[in-house]
């Protein structure tokens, strides 16, 4: 394994696996307050959500920010654009401010948060310009990331005053784009990116949860892709569930409104499964649930997020926060 140092400096290739058990750290289960309770997600504005809906998002987790702070996105802006620049001339010194092929912009969503306790979430855009125009109309978005804290007060309770905690970051766009960027904010804030891989427990968690949310009648399927272990040649399975009868199922198997257990989560796997024997003869058990999609948002083992319903963002990304936490703890 890479040491850190290594993995920082290479970070699209990483491919780190969470500690010990998922989202388990006080809270004990997964999206649950310490009261064992779901906790009520803000809804987040729609126009704020619209960029990122219907996108395959690249999911790390980073750890807390030293010395950045919110009120010099504009400056942070400059100094990416110069670095950028200068990684794209191997090396070459650029001066901060030159207008540049490549448009940085740095801005903050504050509506993409969970509690007045967590830090406004950071948006990252890479926009090409034309070097024969330079209007805005003229400029392509080519590359966004973001970084958020969603109800992620056991990560910033006991942080020192001069660290910013934003746990969760997404990328979307060429990862050399990232590597980029994930190299500049590390060397500036002295942090550290890590590619998380998300578990099947951590997928059985999202596709209870996701589950049990109400959706629109003519929503698709619910579906869960499995990968068959030692075979010669890839094969996986996908099982599909009509929404209305995933919801149906949940609320027989959720035994307290508002309130979700491992056992119950284990439950709604396993009936899942002995349906899918009883008419197939194949035991889900034996093989790996790599992906998770619903009408709210999918995800697949290798952290690839898309996110589908605005109004549910906010709870999507509570998940990802805890995530991401456990593994930097």
């Amino acid at each position: 394994m890479e040491s850190v140092d290594g993995a920082t400096r290479s970070l699209p290739s990483i491919r780190r696996l969470s500690r010990g058990l998922p989202f388990g750290r006080a809270r004990g289960r997964f999206g649950l307050s310490p009261s064992g309770r779901l906790l009520l997600p803000r809804n987040a504005d729609s126009q704020t959500t619209a960029f990122l809906l219907r996108k395959h998002w690249a999911l790390y987790s980073v750890t807390p920010l030293y010395k950045f702070s919110s009120a010099h996105l504009k400056a942070y802006a400059k100094l990416l654009s110069a670095f950028i620049a200068a990684e794209k001339q191997k090396g070459l010194a650029v001066e901060v401010g030159v207008e540049l092929d490549i448009k940085v912009a740095v801005t903050s969503l504050p509506d993409l948060k969970g509690s007045d306790q967590d830090e406004d979430a950071i948006l990252v855009q890479l926009s090409l310009r034309s070097q024969a125009y330079q209007k805005k109309s003229e400029e392509k978005l080519v590359w966004s990331g973001w970084f958020c804290s969603v109800y992620g007060d056991d990560l910033s309770k006991n942080m020192p005053e001069d660290f910013t905690c934003l746990p969760v970051f997404l990328a979307n766009g060429a990862e050399s784009y990232t590597s980029i960027v994930g190299s500049w904010f590390q060397k500036t804030f002295d942090c550290c990116f890590h590619r998380l891989a998300i578990s099947p427990l951590s997928l059985s968690w999202m596709a209870a949860m996701w589950t049990r949310c109400k959706v629109d009648k003519t929503a698709s399927a619910m579906e869960l892709v499995f990968s068959v272990p030692h075979l010669p040649q890839p094969l996986d399975i996908l099982y599909a569930i009509h929404p209305e009868d995933a919801k149906a199922l949940w609320d027989t198997v959720q035994k307290t409104p508002g309130e979700i257990t491992q056992e119950e989560v284990n439950v709604f796997m396993d009936c899942l499964y002995s349906h899918f024997h009883r008419h197939f003869k194949i035991h889900l058990s034996s093989t790996k649930l790599v992906k998770v999609s619903t009408a709210i948002a999918s995800a697949h083992c290798d952290g690839i997020i898309k996110f589908l319903q605005s109004q549910y963002v906010i709870e999507v990304l509570m998940l990802l926060t805890e995530l991401a936490i456990s593994q930097i703890e």
